[in-house]
């Protein structure tokens, strides 16, 4: 067991459970959400910070799960503003390449290190363990977070430089977004036509077209209950962070009129997926 002390900020509903997972495994961990409620669970065997500045002065290794750009932004502009020569860096939000890297060297100039880590997956994933983790950064590094990211996910992805594992994630739920307003689509139609749904995701589901990401939205479909495990708000976000990397491909224009249309119809708070009720409404 490393003796590093870690620390975890951002308990959004992916950071919470990633941050539990780290708990669970007994490592010596420090937490700290800007909405000091979401740290309940955790002051029994963890310590909860109510400054940031104060998580990283006591940290050897500090792990980010944040919602955006801005976010990111905020959080490390107080970071670079304290000694941190020797401390380890890992941001697992889904935020722009030239934010990241431009992080990176940031905290490169203060003597810290950093790695991007973004994940896939969703709260059950996150939950379990059991996420994918795509990595951009030096080797060294990667070696130091490993015993950390084993606990958080189940296969973890060294891609490259720093930016890298943002490029696979974006890349990654660009796909995912095509599948879920595909599986939107088919639905509606097979609603159309009189078939059952749960029928139909059955069939969808023992079929060549069925998929991790179809079955995890199975249940929200039948119940025509869309409470969030990944908010349609941060699928747009992901969409138009791989328009700003380069993404212009046929499908690219569709998929921002259909995400963009469900957020002005006050469904961004929604579950990806509850782009069904606003593809249904036009």
């Amino acid at each position: 067991m490393t003796t590093e002390n870690v620390g975890f900020i951002g308990l959004g509903n992916m950071g919470h459970p990633m941050a539990k997972n780290l708990e669970k495994a007994g490592f010596s961990l420090s937490v700290y959400n800007r909405n000091i409620a979401k740290t309940a669970g955790f002051g029994a065997q963890s310590t909860v910070y109510s400054e940031i500045t104060d998580l990283i002065k006591d940290n050897d290794v500090v792990f980010t799960m944040l919602t955006n750009d801005a976010a990111v932004q905020e959080v490390y502009g107080k970071i670079l503003g304290l000694p941190i020569s020797g401390k380890l860096f890992v941001d697992m939000s889904t935020i722009a390449q030239d934010v990241s890297i431009d992080l990176a060297r940031k905290l490169k100039e203060k003597g810290a290190t950093f790695l991007d880590a973004p994940v896939a997956g969703s709260t059950k994933p996150a939950a379990e363990g059991t996420l994918i983790i795509m990595v951009g950064g030096e080797q060294t590094d990667l070696d130091r977070a490993r015993p950390y990211l084993e606990k958080m996910g189940k296969s973890i992805k060294h891609l490259g430089k720093n930016g890298k594992g943002l490029a696979a994630k974006l890349a990654i739920n660009y796909f995912l977004s095509i599948i879920y307003q595909g599986l939107a689509e088919t639905i509606l139609f097979s609603d159309q036509l009189g078939i059952e749904r749960s029928e139909m995701l059955e069939i969808i589901n023992d079929s060549a077209s069925g998929s991790g990401a179809t079955k995890v939205k199975t249940p929200l479909l039948i119940e025509q209950n869309y409470t969030a495990a990944f908010a349609l708000d941060l699928m747009l976000k992901d969409i138009r962070l791989a328009q700003k990397a380069g993404a212009s491909y046929p499908l690219l224009g569709t998929l921002l009129d259909t995400y963009e249309t469900a957020r002005e119809k006050g469904l961004g708070q929604l579950d990806v997926i509850g782009i069904i009720e606003s593809i249904k409404q036009s």
